[in-house]
């Protein structure tokens, strides 16, 4: 995948856990023009080993001199996040993916919701913009857990006037989600992110109301989660190595030299799909691609985020 070198321009301590930052070519040159919902992904270099991850772009479309995008610290995270805020200083640089665009807004819908939980605000900041250059009708749908934790609620007051609206939980304000969504007009879309429980509840309750699966749109990057040591042959490549508990099985095969296909890393996008010729135990799914019957087949897994419970399993690379 092809790759772009840019360096920390500015930081900002948006809130007590969210850092803001702002990236620039560089050779000072523009970058790759973008639309409102894109991501890139981040290649970390933490402790010799490098760690991919990817994040939203927040900055306008219409202004390529510069990326942003913010992170929140995990503490139980990998490692990701902790080195973006305690490592990563004005003048680092970083080598970054083009953006892709998987959580675009549709050009058929008549009317668009927007619903974000969190840090799940952050890839509508650049979807605003182009809502508001093609003049198409909207609402923001923000909820978050206490005053301090609402980031970039003045920016987006400033960029959406009436159409925002905000839910504080700690002030006993809760989204329903059965009574936004039942009396949209026909031809309206909803776009959801956030925490998977709040995705989830949205999509059933858009699902519950008879919405066109077309019309319901999230975006949920899933960690690659910890687990047992695994065996991976590779059945194409003639290549076994092992998957450490630490590691991600995507990981795994980058570093044993292997250029596997990815957009995401987050187990949205399906990109690196592999196909399972054979295991002598069991997938552990944590993809939010797959469908249910494809993840009880066994015959599927994504690497990215995906696990094996096994002494070895063969995958088609």
């Amino acid at each position: 995948m092809s790759h772009l070198n840019v360096k920390v321009a500015a930081i900002e301590q948006v809130t007590e856990h969210v850092k803001h930052f702002t990236f620039i070519s560089e050779n000072g040159e523009k970058l790759p023009a973008f639309s409102g919902g894109s991501h890139v992904v981040l290649a970390l270099n933490i402790n010799g080993r490098i760690h991919r991850n990817p994040y939203s772009l927040m900055s306008s479309p219409l202004n390529t001199e510069h990326y942003g995008v913010s992170v929140r610290k995990q503490e139980m995270s990998r490692g990701g996040s902790v080195f973006m805020h305690e490592q990563i200083k004005v003048g680092s640089r970083i080598q970054i993916t083009y953006p892709v665009n998987l959580f675009s807004i549709s050009k058929l819908s008549h009317k668009n919701i927007l619903i974000a939980g969190g840090i799940g605000i952050t890839p509508f900041l650049s979807q605003i913009v182009d809502l508001n250059r093609m003049d198409t009708e909207y609402e923001l749908h923000y909820a978050y857990r206490s005053p301090e934790h609402g980031a970039f609620r003045q920016q987006i007051e400033d960029m959406c006037g009436e159409r925002s609206h905000f839910y504080v939980a700690s002030d006993g304000q809760i989204l329903d989600f059965y009574a936004l969504l039942s009396k949209q007009p026909l031809g309206t879309h909803v776009y959801v992110c956030g925490p998977e429980p709040m995705v989830n509840a949205m999509i059933a309750a858009a699902r519950d109301l008879g919405w066109p699966e077309k019309h319901i749109h999230n975006e949920q990057f899933t960690a690659p989660q910890a687990g047992e040591s695994f065996k991976v042959k590779l059945a194409l490549s003639n290549i076994e190595l092992e998957v450490p508990s630490e590691m991600s099985m995507l990981e795994a095969i980058e570093e044993a030299g292997v250029d596997a296909p990815y957009l995401c890393r987050g187990g949205a996008c399906g990109r690196c799909e592999l196909d399972v010729v054979s295991c002598d135990g069991s997938i552990v799914h944590h993809d939010n691609y797959l469908t249910n019957a494809e993840k009880t087949g066994g015959k599927k897994i994504m690497p990215c985020v995906s696990r094996a419970k096994c002494q070895q399993i063969v995958v088609n690379l």
